[in-house]
């Protein structure tokens, strides 16, 4: 194994024709098409770079990660899931599943806290949608996070994470470690792959019943992709309330039947209505978020999942919805984060604690 701060150093060499944009603050995501061909997603458009790699310094790259996480990769392990030293993500596709030389795609790890503030400041969220959502998670809403790739998912995970009381146990579960919750008590739990001779390997469904015995107060999924669908449904109608998730969807219709499919995939064989009925149960707020064509990332929806469902799908409330209102001449999108004139269902209970939602929620209504 190669000691950490050798790896550290000699990667980074490695990847010495990007290394400035792995410093960029700017720069999300770093596109390596092959040796001729690099990338990069900076504020939130792509830019074609002037970056060029040497063929065989970009495999001894590929080659060096793939070492240090103790893993094969070669024509016939061709993809490589994997991260660098500063917690960014790495996925590279060797030849010949590449056609054009190993293809890498780098999601760097940023160390600045996306805060709520920051993100009203933004214009992602409105300060009432803010403090809607600080409610929503304090009186223990089970909230799904969905969007599309680079949408601003986690980002928004982990503002909505600080509005969780201190006093709170938490437990995170993640694929690879992402998250960067902001409260106080937080435990974080990773998959594990299987070695070369299949040892060692922990799954999602493995953790979960793990931390179903960890006394958590709140389970926070990084994001859902399988199965484990299932898992974090039959969690959070057992008494486990104000879990969090992510789940790939672009509109809050399709996060519910994305979760459906997911959860149809468990060995667990549930009939449909039966299913269906779990997950209006568990679900109850969708924070939808998007990526415009200006590559801007906004709240586009917050919506409600309504306690009723039918054969033939389910019925959604928009508590909060982005209206669009124009495009200037320099491609930038006009829009506003507005509330609905629906009051969420869970007002009683809020009102209950002492707390109230914005006055602008109950203007609606008298």
């Amino acid at each position: 194994m190669i000691p950490a701060e050798v790896y550290s150093q000699t990667i980074f060499d490695f990847l010495s024709p990007v290394r400035s944009f792995l410093d960029d603050p700017n720069v999300s995501e770093i596109m390596i098409n092959g040796p001729d061909e690099v990338y990069v997603e900076q504020n939130g458009r792509l830019v074609l770079t002037e970056c060029r790699f040497d063929a065989q310094q970009l495999l001894s790259a590929i080659l060096n990660v793939a070492q240090f996480q103790g893993v094969t990769v070669d024509q016939h392990h061709p993809i490589l899931e994997a991260r660098l030293p500063d917690g960014s993500r790495v996925e590279a596709i060797l030849p010949p599943a590449a056609s054009k030389g190993p293809h890498v795609a780098i999601r760097r790890f940023s160390e600045d806290k996306l805060t709520v503030g920051k993100l009203i400041a933004l214009g992602s969220l409105t300060r009432e949608a803010a403090e809607t959502l600080q409610i929503l998670v304090e009186c223990k809403q089970n909230i799904v996070v969905a969007g599309g790739t680079g949408s601003g998912k986690t980002s928004m995970l982990n503002a909505l994470s600080s509005f969780i009381p201190n006093d709170e146990r938490v437990v995170v579960i993640e694929d690879a470690k992402e998250l960067q919750l902001q409260g106080r008590h937080v435990v974080q739990l990773e998959v594990q792959k299987p070695d070369s001779r299949g040892r060692g390997r922990v799954t999602t469904a493995d953790l979960f019943k793990a931390t179903l015995r960890m006394r958590p107060d709140r389970i926070v999924v990084g994001e859902i992709r399988g199965s484990e669908a299932l898992e974090l449904i039959q969690a959070m109608t057992s008494g486990h309330g104000g879990c969090m998730s992510t789940v790939h969807a672009t509109y809050p219709t399709d996060t519910l039947n994305r979760l459906e499919t997911m959860a149809l995939m468990s060995e667990v064989e549930l009939p449909l209505f039966a299913l269906r009925s779990q997950i209006v149960s568990a679900i109850d707020i969708i924070v939808q978020t998007c990526r415009l064509r200006d590559g801007k990332r906004y709240v586009t929806h917050i919506t409600e999942v309504d306690k009723e469902h039918c054969d033939n799908g389910y019925k959604l409330k928009d508590v909060f919805i982005r209206r669009y209102t124009g495009t200037a001449d320099d491609g930038s999108i006009s829009s506003e984060l507005l509330p609905s004139g629906i009051l969420p269902r869970c007002a009683e209970a809020v009102h209950s604690l002492g707390m109230r939602f914005p006055r602008c929620l109950y203007s609606y209504h008298g």
